[in-house]
């Protein structure tokens, strides 16, 4: 990405940087604990950080289906997101750490509401308020970023 100067090195010291630090997290540890073999999940998570990114099409998994299998809350997608802004901040020249953080928002906050959806539930449309009873409400929503719409 000429404007930020990312390229696959850059991703692949962000991703080993990131994922070190946040096996050592009181919080995000525990979930990544759950990981067996780092190789590989590092290597994947390089792919879709370059799909992202630089469009290079590498990644082929599914993350809402690779996320699904834990309890993630609001607490997990903030910590994710300022350990993920941190390192980026530590790691990468102004430009591209901003590049990386505003995806990562992105991601987080479409993640986190699939993810608060049961499967066969229509998502709530950005203006529809819930019924008392719907169980929809136990979303952990992210707050909007700029120019997307409401949750």
């Amino acid at each position: 990405m000429a404007t930020t100067g990312i390229d696959e090195a850059m991703i692949a010291t962000l991703v080993q940087r990131f994922y070190a630090a946040a096996r050592e997290d009181p919080l995000l540890g525990p979930v990544f604990a759950q990981v067996r073999d780092w190789d590989t999940h590092i290597a994947r998570i390089t792919d879709f950080w370059s799909s992202v990114v630089l469009m290079s099409g590498r990644y082929h998994g599914n993350p809402l289906a690779a996320h699904q299998p834990f309890l993630l809350g609001e607490a997990h997608f903030s910590r994710w997101l300022g350990l993920w802004a941190e390192t980026a901040r530590a790691s990468c020249p102004p430009s591209a750490a901003e590049c990386f953080i505003l995806l990562a928002q992105r991601i987080a906050a479409s993640l986190s509401r699939a993810l608060a959806t049961p499967l066969g539930t229509p998502a709530l449309e950005p203006n529809e308020a819930p019924a008392a009873s719907d169980h929809r409400t136990r979303s952990h929503h992210l707050s909007p970023l700029p120019h997307s719409r409401k949750p």
